[in-house]
């Protein structure tokens, strides 16, 4: 086996574990978003209402994760990467915002002022993550981001139904993308552990998010 297919196979190898641990430990595995794709109770709006709403205190304000990232990146692959990447999150950014005033204010729910402070420790981390000087922490975070929003955005898709508004068109970058930045921008021992650590902790973030979200249904049926 010469260097250089040793290489691309190592790189592929990257990549396929980022999307592994995307699956294992991201927002897909979290028994609450099943739980909202799936209710139709009459708590089912005020659920889907208020998952809306913390995703878009986290995610829908500007700049946002890929937006620091990016502006923060040296030149070179990831940049490139997220100079797409970045445009084509800001559709979904701004659905968010939209979705957030169609489907009504946040569920009065126990417990608001922890909730905030939860929301601002999220917002923080998340922040940190994406202006870390780590090289390939904050690719790692980001790729994460979208590779974990495929399971999320069906979640925004129903609430938009449920909302009568138009679900627009996904367009972000897909497993091809992701793994061609991370096979060209991540390279060596360190910037591996970067890029898991990155991705780890976003999405912990995510889980904790949702954490968030059943205790807060379960709070308004107490």
């Amino acid at each position: 086996m010469n260097s250089t297919t040793a290489t691309e196979r190592q790189a592929r190898s990257l990549a396929d574990a980022q999307f592994a641990r995307v699956a294992g430990e991201g927002s897909a595995r979290h028994p609450h978003l099943a739980a909202l794709l799936g209710a139709t109770g009459p708590n089912a709006a005020r659920d889907l209402a208020d998952a809306v709403h913390l995703l878009c205190n986290l995610y829908g304000r500007h700049p946002g994760l890929l937006d620091v990232a990016l502006a923060t990146c040296a030149p070179g692959a990831a940049r490139d990467w997220l100079v797409e990447a970045s445009d084509q999150y800001e559709r979904e950014r701004l659905y968010l915002v939209r979705l957030s005033s169609a489907v009504g204010p946040l569920p009065s729910t126990p417990g608001a002022a922890e909730t905030e402070a939860a929301l601002q420790a999220q917002r923080h981390a998340v922040q940190t993550l994406a202006r870390s000087e780590r090289g390939g922490c904050s690719l790692g975070a980001a790729t994460a981001l979208l590779s974990d929003w495929v399971a999320i955005r069906p979640l925004l898709d129903r609430a938009a139904a449920r909302a009568g508004i138009e679900t627009p068109l996904a367009s972000l970058p897909g497993e091809t993308s992701i793994a061609r930045v991370i096979e060209a921008a991540v390279v060596g021992p360190s910037s591996e552990r970067a890029l898991a650590f990155g991705a780890e902790q976003l999405l912990l973030q995510h889980r904790a998010l949702f954490d968030l979200l059943e205790a807060r249904a379960a709070a308004r049926l107490d």
